[in-house]
Protein backbone atom coordinates (compact mmCIF):
# COMPACT_ATOMS: atom_id res chain seq x y z
CA UNK A 1 0.00 0.00 0.00
CA UNK A 2 1.33 3.37 -0.88
CA UNK A 3 0.51 6.42 1.20
CA UNK A 4 -3.24 7.70 0.75
CA UNK A 5 -5.07 10.06 1.23
CA UNK A 6 -9.01 9.66 2.12
CA UNK A 7 -12.16 11.02 3.07
CA UNK A 8 -12.26 9.01 6.09
CA UNK A 9 -10.64 6.16 7.57
CA UNK A 10 -12.13 3.09 9.68
CA UNK A 11 -9.70 1.70 11.88
CA UNK A 12 -10.64 -2.43 12.75
CA UNK A 13 -12.39 -4.74 9.40
CA UNK A 14 -14.49 -6.04 12.10
CA UNK A 15 -18.81 -6.14 11.75
CA UNK A 16 -18.66 -2.22 13.38
CA UNK A 17 -16.26 -1.01 11.42
CA UNK A 18 -17.39 -2.67 8.21
CA UNK A 19 -21.18 -1.37 8.82
CA UNK A 20 -20.27 2.05 9.37
CA UNK A 21 -18.35 2.23 6.11
CA UNK A 22 -21.18 0.86 4.51
CA UNK A 23 -23.67 3.21 6.43
CA UNK A 24 -21.34 6.03 5.24
CA UNK A 25 -20.83 4.86 1.82
CA UNK A 26 -24.79 4.58 1.62
CA UNK A 27 -25.07 8.33 2.69
CA UNK A 28 -22.22 9.87 -0.10
CA UNK A 29 -21.46 7.54 -2.77
CA UNK A 30 -18.13 10.07 -3.75
CA UNK A 31 -17.43 9.79 0.02
CA UNK A 32 -13.36 8.27 0.02
CA UNK A 33 -13.52 5.63 2.44
CA UNK A 34 -10.49 3.47 4.13
CA UNK A 35 -10.81 0.29 6.26
CA UNK A 36 -7.49 -0.82 8.13
CA UNK A 37 -7.38 -4.08 9.10
CA UNK A 38 -4.37 -5.71 11.30
CA UNK A 39 -4.94 -8.93 10.87
CA UNK A 40 -4.51 -10.97 7.18
CA UNK A 41 -8.17 -11.24 7.57
CA UNK A 42 -11.84 -9.69 8.46
CA UNK A 43 -13.87 -10.86 11.36
CA UNK A 44 -10.85 -12.27 12.98
CA UNK A 45 -11.87 -10.96 16.83
CA UNK A 46 -14.57 -10.99 18.44
CA UNK A 47 -16.83 -10.54 15.19
CA UNK A 48 -15.52 -14.10 14.24
CA UNK A 49 -15.63 -15.78 17.47
CA UNK A 50 -18.66 -15.46 19.41
CA UNK A 51 -22.21 -17.86 19.62
CA UNK A 52 -23.35 -16.51 16.35
CA UNK A 53 -26.98 -15.13 18.67
CA UNK A 54 -28.77 -12.18 16.69
CA UNK A 55 -30.26 -11.33 20.42
CA UNK A 56 -33.70 -9.86 20.64
CA UNK A 57 -32.83 -7.49 23.41
CA UNK A 58 -33.94 -9.45 26.78
CA UNK A 59 -31.33 -9.06 28.96
CA UNK A 60 -30.72 -5.02 28.77
CA UNK A 61 -31.59 -1.86 31.05
CA UNK A 62 -34.45 0.41 29.31
CA UNK A 63 -33.04 3.13 28.46
CA UNK A 64 -29.25 1.73 27.67
CA UNK A 65 -28.03 2.27 24.31
CA UNK A 66 -28.06 -1.53 24.26
CA UNK A 67 -31.89 -1.70 24.48
CA UNK A 68 -32.35 0.30 21.96
CA UNK A 69 -29.77 -0.29 18.99
CA UNK A 70 -30.63 -4.04 20.27
CA UNK A 71 -33.98 -3.45 18.76
CA UNK A 72 -33.22 -1.24 16.06
CA UNK A 73 -30.09 -3.69 15.24
CA UNK A 74 -31.91 -7.00 14.89
CA UNK A 75 -34.46 -5.58 12.04
CA UNK A 76 -31.81 -4.12 10.11
CA UNK A 77 -29.11 -7.17 10.40
CA UNK A 78 -32.64 -9.61 9.06
CA UNK A 79 -33.18 -7.36 6.34
CA UNK A 80 -29.56 -7.40 5.00
CA UNK A 81 -29.08 -10.95 5.62
CA UNK A 82 -32.78 -11.40 3.70
CA UNK A 83 -31.99 -9.18 0.89
CA UNK A 84 -27.96 -10.99 0.45
CA UNK A 85 -29.30 -14.23 0.86
CA UNK A 86 -27.41 -15.23 3.64
CA UNK A 87 -28.61 -17.75 5.88
CA UNK A 88 -29.67 -16.74 9.46
CA UNK A 89 -33.15 -18.44 11.11
CA UNK A 90 -35.45 -17.20 13.94
CA UNK A 91 -34.05 -20.66 16.34
CA UNK A 92 -35.75 -19.40 19.63
CA UNK A 93 -34.33 -18.84 23.10
CA UNK A 94 -35.34 -20.30 26.20
CA UNK A 95 -33.76 -18.81 29.80
CA UNK A 96 -34.39 -20.88 32.03
CA UNK A 97 -34.55 -21.45 35.95
CA UNK A 98 -33.54 -24.14 36.91
CA UNK A 99 -34.02 -23.39 41.05
CA UNK A 100 -36.99 -21.34 42.75
CA UNK A 101 -34.32 -19.25 43.84
CA UNK A 102 -33.63 -17.93 40.09
CA UNK A 103 -37.64 -17.14 39.51
CA UNK A 104 -37.35 -13.46 41.15
CA UNK A 105 -34.71 -12.92 38.32
CA UNK A 106 -35.86 -14.13 35.20
CA UNK A 107 -39.31 -11.95 36.79
CA UNK A 108 -36.74 -9.09 35.92
CA UNK A 109 -35.34 -10.18 32.77
CA UNK A 110 -39.31 -10.46 31.81
CA UNK A 111 -40.00 -7.27 32.98
CA UNK A 112 -37.14 -5.94 30.70
CA UNK A 113 -38.09 -7.64 28.03
CA UNK A 114 -41.28 -6.35 28.14
CA UNK A 115 -40.36 -2.43 28.34
CA UNK A 116 -37.71 -2.94 25.84
CA UNK A 117 -40.62 -4.34 23.39
CA UNK A 118 -38.81 -7.21 22.96
CA UNK A 119 -41.96 -9.19 20.20
CA UNK A 120 -43.17 -12.69 21.77
CA UNK A 121 -41.84 -13.02 24.68
CA UNK A 122 -43.64 -15.86 26.83
CA UNK A 123 -43.33 -16.85 30.68
CA UNK A 124 -43.15 -20.93 30.54
CA UNK A 125 -43.95 -23.31 32.46
CA UNK A 126 -42.14 -27.19 33.27
CA UNK A 127 -44.83 -27.98 30.74
CA UNK A 128 -44.93 -25.23 28.34
CA UNK A 129 -40.76 -25.96 28.53
CA UNK A 130 -40.85 -29.54 27.48
CA UNK A 131 -43.58 -28.73 24.61
CA UNK A 132 -40.55 -26.82 22.87
CA UNK A 133 -36.93 -28.61 24.10
CA UNK A 134 -38.80 -31.99 25.12
CA UNK A 135 -34.70 -32.99 26.42
CA UNK A 136 -34.46 -29.12 28.61
CA UNK A 137 -36.03 -29.27 32.37
CA UNK A 138 -36.63 -26.33 34.43
CA UNK A 139 -38.89 -24.80 37.19
CA UNK A 140 -39.62 -21.92 34.45
CA UNK A 141 -38.54 -19.98 31.78
CA UNK A 142 -38.65 -16.94 29.25
CA UNK A 143 -39.04 -17.95 25.83
CA UNK A 144 -38.21 -15.40 22.87
CA UNK A 145 -39.02 -16.81 19.55
CA UNK A 146 -37.31 -13.84 17.69
CA UNK A 147 -33.79 -14.84 18.98
CA UNK A 148 -32.02 -16.06 16.08
CA UNK A 149 -28.56 -17.05 14.63
CA UNK A 150 -26.44 -16.27 11.99
CA UNK A 151 -22.89 -16.68 10.89
CA UNK A 152 -21.66 -12.88 11.78
CA UNK A 153 -18.05 -13.73 9.56
CA UNK A 154 -20.32 -14.08 6.57
CA UNK A 155 -22.56 -11.15 7.10
CA UNK A 156 -19.08 -8.95 6.94
CA UNK A 157 -18.03 -11.04 4.11
CA UNK A 158 -20.86 -9.60 2.16
CA UNK A 159 -20.39 -5.55 3.30
CA UNK A 160 -16.67 -5.62 2.36
CA UNK A 161 -17.68 -6.97 -0.93
CA UNK A 162 -20.14 -3.96 -1.04
CA UNK A 163 -17.74 -1.85 -0.08
CA UNK A 164 -15.35 -2.79 -3.10
CA UNK A 165 -17.71 -2.49 -5.14
CA UNK A 166 -18.55 1.28 -4.32
CA UNK A 167 -14.82 1.58 -5.08
CA UNK A 168 -13.97 1.62 -1.47
CA UNK A 169 -10.71 0.42 0.31
CA UNK A 170 -10.67 -2.59 2.67
CA UNK A 171 -6.91 -3.45 3.66
CA UNK A 172 -5.99 -6.11 5.58
CA UNK A 173 -2.76 -7.15 6.96
CA UNK A 174 -2.01 -3.37 7.98
CA UNK A 175 -1.43 -2.18 11.22
CA UNK A 176 -2.39 0.98 12.79
CA UNK A 177 0.74 2.16 15.10
CA UNK A 178 -0.23 6.16 15.65
CA UNK A 179 -2.68 8.86 14.52
CA UNK A 180 -1.66 12.14 14.84
CA UNK A 181 -4.37 15.17 14.48
CA UNK A 182 -3.72 18.85 12.96
CA UNK A 183 -6.43 21.43 12.62
CA UNK A 184 -6.42 20.18 8.65
CA UNK A 185 -7.08 16.04 9.17
CA UNK A 186 -5.27 12.91 10.79
CA UNK A 187 -1.91 11.69 9.50
CA UNK A 188 -2.31 7.73 10.42
CA UNK A 189 1.08 5.63 10.42
CA UNK A 190 0.47 2.33 9.68
CA UNK A 191 2.86 -0.83 9.10
CA UNK A 192 2.04 -0.11 5.18
CA UNK A 193 2.45 3.60 4.95
CA UNK A 194 1.09 6.47 6.26
CA UNK A 195 -3.05 7.53 5.00
CA UNK A 196 -3.93 10.86 5.47
CA UNK A 197 -7.73 11.30 6.70
CA UNK A 198 -10.39 13.63 6.85
CA UNK A 199 -12.07 12.22 9.57
CA UNK A 200 -10.93 9.05 11.70
CA UNK A 201 -13.45 6.43 13.69
CA UNK A 202 -11.57 3.39 15.42
CA UNK A 203 -13.51 0.20 16.10
CA UNK A 204 -10.57 -1.88 17.47
CA UNK A 205 -11.85 -4.02 20.01
CA UNK A 206 -9.42 -5.03 22.68
CA UNK A 207 -6.79 -2.30 20.97
CA UNK A 208 -9.58 0.17 21.60
CA UNK A 209 -8.56 2.31 24.85
CA UNK A 210 -4.74 2.01 23.01
CA UNK A 211 -5.66 3.86 20.13
CA UNK A 212 -8.26 6.25 21.99
CA UNK A 213 -5.54 7.52 24.38
CA UNK A 214 -2.84 7.60 22.12
CA UNK A 215 -5.70 10.36 20.36
CA UNK A 216 -5.39 12.21 23.72
CA UNK A 217 -7.89 10.28 25.02
CA UNK A 218 -9.47 9.57 28.06
CA UNK A 219 -6.84 6.28 30.19
CA UNK A 220 -10.51 5.28 31.32
CA UNK A 221 -12.14 2.92 30.67
CA UNK A 222 -9.50 0.27 30.32
CA UNK A 223 -10.01 -2.93 28.15
CA UNK A 224 -9.18 -5.93 30.42
CA UNK A 225 -9.40 -9.14 27.96
CA UNK A 226 -11.29 -11.99 28.93
CA UNK A 227 -11.74 -15.13 27.53
CA UNK A 228 -14.42 -17.28 25.82
CA UNK A 229 -14.10 -21.25 25.86
CA UNK A 230 -16.69 -23.20 24.02
CA UNK A 231 -17.10 -27.37 24.15
CA UNK A 232 -18.45 -29.32 20.87
CA UNK A 233 -21.06 -31.21 21.08
CA UNK A 234 -21.73 -34.16 18.91
CA UNK A 235 -22.92 -37.93 18.76
CA UNK A 236 -26.13 -38.53 20.11
CA UNK A 237 -26.03 -35.19 22.64
CA UNK A 238 -26.04 -32.88 19.39
CA UNK A 239 -29.66 -34.18 18.76
CA UNK A 240 -30.98 -32.34 22.43
CA UNK A 241 -31.61 -29.12 21.83
CA UNK A 242 -33.61 -27.64 18.72
CA UNK A 243 -32.36 -24.06 19.31
CA UNK A 244 -30.50 -21.75 22.01
CA UNK A 245 -30.95 -22.50 25.50
CA UNK A 246 -29.24 -20.47 28.47
CA UNK A 247 -29.41 -19.84 32.21
CA UNK A 248 -30.64 -17.11 34.32
CA UNK A 249 -27.73 -14.92 34.53
CA UNK A 250 -25.96 -13.49 37.15
CA UNK A 251 -27.45 -9.82 37.58
CA UNK A 252 -23.89 -8.47 38.92
CA UNK A 253 -21.77 -9.78 35.58
CA UNK A 254 -22.49 -8.99 32.13
CA UNK A 255 -22.18 -12.43 31.05
CA UNK A 256 -24.83 -14.79 30.04
CA UNK A 257 -23.35 -17.76 31.76
CA UNK A 258 -22.65 -21.20 30.39
CA UNK A 259 -25.31 -21.54 27.38
CA UNK A 260 -26.21 -24.63 24.42
CA UNK A 261 -26.17 -22.79 21.29
CA UNK A 262 -27.28 -24.50 18.06
CA UNK A 263 -25.57 -22.61 15.04
CA UNK A 264 -26.50 -21.77 11.85
CA UNK A 265 -24.37 -24.70 10.31
CA UNK A 266 -26.55 -27.22 12.94
CA UNK A 267 -23.14 -27.25 15.18
CA UNK A 268 -23.87 -27.68 18.76
CA UNK A 269 -21.86 -25.69 21.55
CA UNK A 270 -21.57 -25.30 25.24
CA UNK A 271 -20.17 -22.65 26.72
CA UNK A 272 -18.35 -19.56 27.00
CA UNK A 273 -16.60 -19.24 30.11
CA UNK A 274 -15.43 -15.88 30.85
CA UNK A 275 -11.67 -15.89 32.30
CA UNK A 276 -9.75 -12.92 32.70
CA UNK A 277 -6.47 -13.66 30.72
CA UNK A 278 -2.97 -12.05 30.14
CA UNK A 279 -3.30 -11.84 26.16
CA UNK A 280 -5.28 -9.42 24.01
CA UNK A 281 -5.14 -13.15 21.52
CA UNK A 282 -5.32 -15.51 23.99
CA UNK A 283 -7.39 -17.50 21.53
CA UNK A 284 -5.48 -20.64 23.28
CA UNK A 285 -5.92 -21.47 26.26
CA UNK A 286 -2.44 -20.01 28.82
CA UNK A 287 -1.23 -17.58 26.01
CA UNK A 288 0.09 -15.16 27.75
CA UNK A 289 1.85 -11.62 26.54
CA UNK A 290 3.94 -9.83 28.46
CA UNK A 291 3.41 -6.17 27.53
CA UNK A 292 -0.30 -7.19 27.28
CA UNK A 293 -0.37 -8.64 31.23
CA UNK A 294 1.42 -5.98 32.58
CA UNK A 295 -1.32 -3.25 31.42
CA UNK A 296 -4.22 -5.31 32.75
CA UNK A 297 -2.13 -5.55 35.88
CA UNK A 298 -0.86 -1.92 36.24
CA UNK A 299 -4.59 -0.90 36.04
CA UNK A 300 -6.27 -0.14 39.73
CA UNK A 301 -9.41 -1.11 38.35
CA UNK A 302 -7.93 -4.93 37.51
CA UNK A 303 -7.82 -5.84 41.11
CA UNK A 304 -10.90 -3.64 42.23
CA UNK A 305 -12.85 -5.98 39.57
CA UNK A 306 -10.97 -9.30 40.81
CA UNK A 307 -11.56 -9.05 44.62
CA UNK A 308 -15.08 -7.47 44.16
CA UNK A 309 -15.84 -10.63 41.65
CA UNK A 310 -13.35 -13.15 43.39
CA UNK A 311 -16.49 -15.81 44.07
CA UNK A 312 -17.57 -15.65 40.42
CA UNK A 313 -13.83 -15.49 39.50
CA UNK A 314 -13.35 -18.99 41.21
CA UNK A 315 -15.79 -20.61 39.34
CA UNK A 316 -14.69 -19.40 35.73
CA UNK A 317 -11.40 -20.59 36.21
CA UNK A 318 -12.90 -23.98 37.27
CA UNK A 319 -14.68 -23.84 34.47
CA UNK A 320 -11.89 -22.88 32.06
CA UNK A 321 -9.55 -25.96 33.72
CA UNK A 322 -12.21 -28.50 33.74
CA UNK A 323 -14.41 -29.91 30.90
CA UNK A 324 -17.06 -31.40 33.82
CA UNK A 325 -17.77 -28.55 35.33
CA UNK A 326 -19.07 -27.05 31.96
CA UNK A 327 -20.91 -29.94 31.20
CA UNK A 328 -22.35 -30.16 35.02
CA UNK A 329 -23.32 -26.30 34.75
CA UNK A 330 -25.07 -27.51 30.94
CA UNK A 331 -26.56 -30.16 32.33
CA UNK A 332 -28.43 -28.59 35.31
CA UNK A 333 -30.85 -27.80 32.25
CA UNK A 334 -30.12 -30.24 29.54
CA UNK A 335 -29.69 -33.26 32.25
CA UNK A 336 -28.86 -36.06 29.28
CA UNK A 337 -25.68 -34.58 27.70
CA UNK A 338 -23.28 -37.12 27.66
CA UNK A 339 -20.06 -36.65 28.16
CA UNK A 340 -18.52 -38.87 25.75
CA UNK A 341 -19.98 -36.84 22.96
CA UNK A 342 -18.42 -33.71 24.45
CA UNK A 343 -14.67 -32.24 23.47
CA UNK A 344 -12.99 -28.89 23.34
CA UNK A 345 -14.13 -26.41 20.72
CA UNK A 346 -13.24 -22.88 19.77
CA UNK A 347 -12.56 -20.22 21.65
CA UNK A 348 -12.13 -16.07 21.74
CA UNK A 349 -11.34 -13.32 23.62
CA UNK A 350 -14.23 -10.66 24.84
CA UNK A 351 -12.86 -7.01 25.02
CA UNK A 352 -14.60 -5.52 28.01
CA UNK A 353 -14.19 -2.20 29.75
CA UNK A 354 -13.38 -1.95 32.83
CA UNK A 355 -13.48 1.92 35.35
CA UNK A 356 -10.63 2.46 37.20
CA UNK A 357 -13.29 2.00 40.27
CA UNK A 358 -13.51 -1.62 38.72
CA UNK A 359 -16.57 -1.62 37.68
CA UNK A 360 -17.50 -3.64 34.22
CA UNK A 361 -19.04 -1.33 32.10
CA UNK A 362 -22.07 -2.97 30.81
CA UNK A 363 -23.15 -0.65 28.07
CA UNK A 364 -21.86 0.59 24.58
CA UNK A 365 -19.29 3.57 24.85
CA UNK A 366 -18.55 5.87 22.30
CA UNK A 367 -16.09 8.92 22.59
CA UNK A 368 -15.10 11.91 20.30
CA UNK A 369 -11.41 13.68 20.14
CA UNK A 370 -11.07 16.03 18.04
CA UNK A 371 -11.54 15.04 14.34
CA UNK A 372 -11.64 11.04 15.76
CA UNK A 373 -14.33 9.23 17.15
CA UNK A 374 -13.64 5.85 18.76
CA UNK A 375 -15.71 3.04 20.03
CA UNK A 376 -14.12 2.15 23.70
CA UNK A 377 -16.60 -0.30 25.18
CA UNK A 378 -18.82 -2.35 22.49
CA UNK A 379 -19.96 -5.61 23.95
CA UNK A 380 -22.73 -8.00 22.84
CA UNK A 381 -25.02 -7.39 21.63
CA UNK A 382 -22.97 -5.38 19.32
CA UNK A 383 -22.82 -8.05 16.05
CA UNK A 384 -26.66 -7.99 16.18
CA UNK A 385 -26.83 -4.40 17.06
CA UNK A 386 -24.42 -3.41 14.43
CA UNK A 387 -26.09 -1.72 11.09
CA UNK A 388 -27.89 0.59 13.83
CA UNK A 389 -24.77 1.26 15.91
CA UNK A 390 -23.29 2.01 12.42
CA UNK A 391 -26.39 5.11 12.09
CA UNK A 392 -25.26 6.30 15.30
CA UNK A 393 -21.13 6.43 14.46
CA UNK A 394 -22.19 7.81 11.20
CA UNK A 395 -24.27 10.59 12.57
CA UNK A 396 -21.41 11.13 15.12
CA UNK A 397 -18.66 11.27 12.19
CA UNK A 398 -20.79 13.61 10.36
CA UNK A 399 -21.11 16.08 13.10
CA UNK A 400 -17.21 15.69 13.96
Amino acid sequence: MTDADVDIAVVGGGILGLATARELTLREPGRSIMVLEQEQALAQHQTGHNSGVIHAGVYYPENSLKARLCAEGRVLLEAFCAERGIAYERSGKLIVATRRSELPALRELERRATVNGVPGIAWLDPDGIRELEPNVTGVAALHSPHTGIVDFPEVCRAMAAELVEAGQAVRTGTKVIGINQSADGCRIQTSRGEVTAGRVLTCAGAWSDRLATAAGGSAEPRIVPFRGAYLKVSGPSSDLVRGLVYPVPDPQLPFLGVHVTRHIDTSLTIGPTALMVGSLRADRAYSVDLRDALRTASWPGTWRLAWRYRSAARSELHHAVSKKAMIREARQFVPALRSQDISVGFSGVRAQAVTRGGEMVDDFVFSEIGRTLHVRNAPSPAATSSLAIAVNLADRLERL
